[in-house]
């Protein structure tokens, strides 16, 4: 195994949305001429499986680990114009020789699918978790000074620029997402790993090595093609939406009546926002059990939708202000997605409109 490199690959996002928080691997390479050349990735799956986005959101998505060709695997990132960065391990012929028979293990047809779940098992902590299995003592991680930031906003350092990324990430996310993580929890993401393997000691026999041998490019950064995407981000959607309510109101306040239909379309959005995330309630991701946003927006509306179309008087305005008020105030406790206040303050302005006002006939 002395001829044997084994290294940590850690790979820049690229535009499509799988990809946004970036990629792991390993990589096997024997150096003598002819050997081998392999890239591990436990983040491989098929997008056109059925239903994939309704398993990926409810955390019942399978990944599998998959080897091949190296340079298949730095072709692939060329294309995409990701940098790829390299950490060659320091690690002993037995390390070397007990990594190489784990990942041959882990490659066999029952062992090699796994049930994936994005911030606890996901591509990056499947390779740390087999490489530090295979080290003869202990890992032993350097402490980021005043780093401890919450999976939430990891989520948006990752999608600064794809913002309605990450509004839904906001929408589903619920408040334990909002919660200090620790350092093993940001391995998560393969940009901290890469930070935490570079500043690793390996304590054996009394003795510390550091756990990264060499560091280097393997692939250098190149030009990325974005995609557009819808125009108009979040926050001036709110805004929009906020002007129309003003001016719904404002016509409701001169003519002493409510307009149905305009609280029916509201009715319906936020119905239609409260049944996904009811629905999340039954999600595997641990992070998206407790949302406060299911205060306001949650299936109720749709129950009323057709009393409220017909005119006839109901207590769901009543119900909808003091859930709207409890919800503003859940905003102080949980980061709610951008603008979504919005929704609330126009709900509130249709109570008073519905409850101080004669409905329109």
């Amino acid at each position: 195994m002395d001829s044997v490199e084994i290294s940590l690959l850690t790979c820049q996002p690229h535009d499509e949305v799988y990809s946004l928080y970036g990629h792991t691997a390993i990589r096997y390479h024997d150096l003598r001429p002819g050997g081998t050349d392999l890239a591990f990735n436990y983040g491989v799956f098929d997008f056109k499986k059925p239903h994939f986005v309704a398993r990926f959101v409810f955390g019942l998505t399978d990944y599998e680990l998959g080897a091949y060709p190296y340079h298949y695997f730095q072709q692939e990132y060329r294309r995409f114009g990701s940098m790829v960065t390299e950490q060659v391990l320091n690690l002993t012929p037995e390390e070397k020789l007990m990594l190489h028979d784990a990942l041959a293990i882990n490659l066999r047809p029952e062992n090699k699918i796994y049930r994936y779940n994005y911030f606890y098992n996901n591509c990056t902590t499947k390779a740390r978790d087999i490489i530090e299995q295979c080290i003869n003592g202990k890992v032993e991680y350097a402490e980021r000074e005043a780093y401890t930031p919450t999976y939430r906003d990891m989520v948006h350092d990752m999608t600064r620029n794809n913002p309605w990324s990450r509004f839904g990430n906001d929408l589903l996310l619920g408040i334990k997402a909002d919660f200090k993580t620790d350092l093993r929890q940001q391995e998560f993401l393969p940009g901290n790993l890469l930070y935490d393997f570079d500043h690793a000691q390996i304590y054996a026999n009394g003795t510390y090595r550091p756990l990264v041998k060499e560091r280097r490019i393997a692939v250098p950064a190149g030009v990325q093609i974005r995609k557009e995407g819808f125009p108009l981000p979040p926050i001036v959607c709110a805004i929009i939406i906020l002007v129309v309510g003003i001016f719904f109101f404002v016509a409701e306040w001169r003519m002493k009546k409510a307009f149905r239909l305009w609280d029916a379309l509201l009715m319906f959005v936020t119905g239609a926002i409260g049944i996904v995330l009811t629905l999340m309630l039954f999600s595997q991701h641990p992070t998206v059990s407790l949302n406060l946003q299911l205060i306001l927006f949650n299936p109720l509306p749709w129950l009323f939708l057709y009393p409220v179309i017909r005119g006839r008087r109901t207590r769901y305005w009543t119900m909808t202000a003091i859930l709207a008020v409890i919800f503003l105030i859940g905003g102080f406790f949980q980061h709610y997605a951008e603008g979504i206040q919005v929704l609330a303050l126009c709900l509130l302005m249709q109570c008073y409109a519905n409850t101080k006002l004669k409905a329109c006939k």
